[in-house]
């Protein structure tokens, strides 16, 4: 483009004499983005998918990763060990149950037994709840999904595994209501929250860009890396094929699942976002409870003390 062609909009002149002339920056043409907001909630650029390698910045973070982040800097006693084995090996069962036990051919199971590895669960356990699905024993769960607003009108989700509705619906009603929320119908917060599928690694398994260029590849739609690791995240419908050939090139993820992700994010002071992590807390002491999801953000400061 022909620079002298374009329009000036600005000058400087001293004493009648031009010192600086800026011309207007050229016009850059930007190739449209097509997006598909299906009843699904993942969505898919077209024609060329748009990425974004994400550092977070500011002294705030999600408060659902963050909560993730600090369970891991507390360490888990032996008692924690084991209600966290239970419930992994229950969700083994319940996936190997509504599907086939070769995790091969089964996406939930295949999930399920990432995130028992990821969690140093003996290969006897996991092979032991696989086992109790073939053979019909145990209870039979059933998968409820549970929404609320907790303190400062932060959207919750909370997914169990329950052989009671009436106990566990009750007791994680009660729960909202001492941390100053309350639990509200299916679907009252989930429009919220994106459905969509979520791989992570840890951040040694591969530079920024080693990963944001493999997620490209892959067909994933967005990518989130930070020193905690890399979340790459995938549509329902392209999950289990990203998460194959990421696991092709990087090895076995630390997880790989669907999950709610927050359309935006509500920061709150630190007494609220000391509640929030209570909730959150103990909803994850409770037996059923399988996943908790929200969308607040709260600072470093109080995400260092509550991981002591």
């Amino acid at each position: 483009m022909d620079r002298s062609t374009l329009p000036y909009v600005g000058e400087i002149v001293v004493n009648g004499c031009l010192i600086f002339r800026q011309a207007a920056l050229p016009v850059c043409q930007i190739m449209p983005q097509v997006f598909d907001f299906g009843l699904s909630g993942a969505y898919n650029a077209a024609p060329y998918p748009l990425f974004r390698k994400t550092i977070p910045k500011g002294p705030r973070m999600a408060g659902h990763s963050q909560f993730k982040n600090i369970m891991h800097r507390k360490g888990r006693q032996d008692a924690q060990k084991s209600k966290l084995f239970g419930k992994l090996a229950r969700e083994i069962t319940v996936a190997a149950k509504l599907g086939t036990p070769d995790p091969a051919m089964n996406p939930r199971l295949r999930a399920a037994i990432v995130a028992a590895r990821a969690e140093n669960m003996p290969k006897d356990n996991i092979e032991r709840a696989i086992k109790k699905a073939a053979g019909n024993e145990g209870e039979n769960y059933d998968e409820i999904r549970y929404e609320g607003y907790g303190p400062g009108g932060v959207a919750v989700i909370v997914e169990a595994l329950t052989d009671n509705r009436n106990r566990a619906a009750s007791d994680i009603r009660s729960y909202f209501t001492k941390a100053g929320g309350n639990l509200g119908e299916t679907g009252s917060v989930s429009f919220m929250f994106d459905r969509t599928g979520i791989v992570e690694y840890d951040h040694k398994a591969a530079s920024d860009d080693a990963m944001l260029d493999a997620a490209i590849e892959a067909g994933a739609d967005d990518v989130v890396s930070s020193e905690s690791g890399h979340e790459v995240y995938a549509s329902q419908e392209s999950f289990r094929e990203v998460a194959k050939a990421l696991e092709a090139k990087f090895g076995e993820p630390r997880k790989a699942a669907l999950t709610w992700k927050p359309q935006n994010t509500i920061a709150v002071d630190d007494e609220t976002g000391e509640k929030l992590l209570k909730l959150i807390d103990v909803l994850n002491e409770h037996d059923d409870v399988q996943n908790v999801f929200a969308n607040f953000e709260i600072s470093d400061a109080l995400m260092a003390k509550m991981g002591g």
